[in-house]
């Protein structure tokens, strides 16, 4: 297991994103970029409160969004690698882990690298979300047995579709959704500063992608057909044309030469 530098500078660059939901974070090393993120993030936490008479405890749900104006931690390492991101005084504090590692395959040995570890902490007491949350207090959410975000080695990972990350409680009896869009990730191998490697996109966009375009292919295929099918009877009206016509009536030889 590799060793994980502890101390790295950090940088908040969310203020140039154009897109006021979507968050830009970066850890460096030697002045040097060795992990970069850019995404937005949100979660659906459901909390206990007390109905309108008081009487009956009933589930509310709040949403939190990552804020900006984030305060960052971070830890690169050349297999392991952390983002730690916390909001609203530490009210909210959401921890990435990623980990790379070889696989043995057919075709030889391939090596990823993948978000194995989502840690979520968050205060109930704190008033902005959470109204009125019974027995308010702090909480952690984890996930279980993770293994997102998976990325060839030296690449960096791209996905616009929204995609859902279950996180529980120690009792299990609530899960909290972690939702994350528009994201381009690289915690490994960034060998231009601050400039991500060659996107790996997930499925869902290249599934979509191939839907955007499809309709295009089929088209021009389609007009390929049309043109060929018009030159092939064009061609051939022109053969038939130029051929001699023989007269099926004897009578009408007479009249040829």
């Amino acid at each position: 297991m590799s060793a994980i530098a502890e101390h790295q500078e950090v940088e908040n660059l969310s203020g140039l994103s154009p897109n006021p939901e979507k968050d830009i974070f970066a850890v460096k090393e030697n002045g040097k970029a060795c992990l970069v993120a850019e995404f937005a993030a949100k979660f659906l936490v459901p909390y206990y409160v007390r109905d309108v008479n008081y009487v009956d405890v009933i589930t509310e749900q709040a949403d939190i969004p990552l804020s900006r104006g984030a305060e960052i931690k971070g830890k690169c390492g050349t297999n392991e690698s952390e983002l730690e991101l916390s909001w609203l005084e530490k009210a909210y504090t959401l921890r990435l882990s990623f980990i790379k590692e070889g696989h043995n395959t057919s075709r030889g040995q391939e090596v990823l690298w993948k978000m194995n570890k989502v840690q979520f902490m968050y205060d109930t007491s704190e008033k902005t979300y959470f109204k009125e949350a019974v027995t308010p207090g702090k909480h952690t959410a984890n996930s279980h047995k993770l293994s997102a975000l998976v990325t060839p080695a030296g690449k960096s990972y791209v996905c616009q579709a929204q995609q859902t990350i279950h996180l529980y409680l120690s009792d299990h009896q609530k899960s909290i959704d972690f939702l994350l869009s528009e994201v381009q990730i690289q915690p490994f191998d960034i060998t231009n500063d601050f400039a991500f490697s060659e996107a790996h996109k997930c499925p869902v966009d290249q599934r979509e992608q191939l839907e955007e375009t499809l309709p295009l292919i089929l088209g021009l295929i389609l007009g390929l057909i049309i043109v060929i099918t018009l030159c092939v009877y064009h061609i051939h009206h022109k053969l038939t044309a130029n051929q001699v016509q023989i007269p099926r009536d004897r009578s009408q030889y007479k009249h040829m030469g």
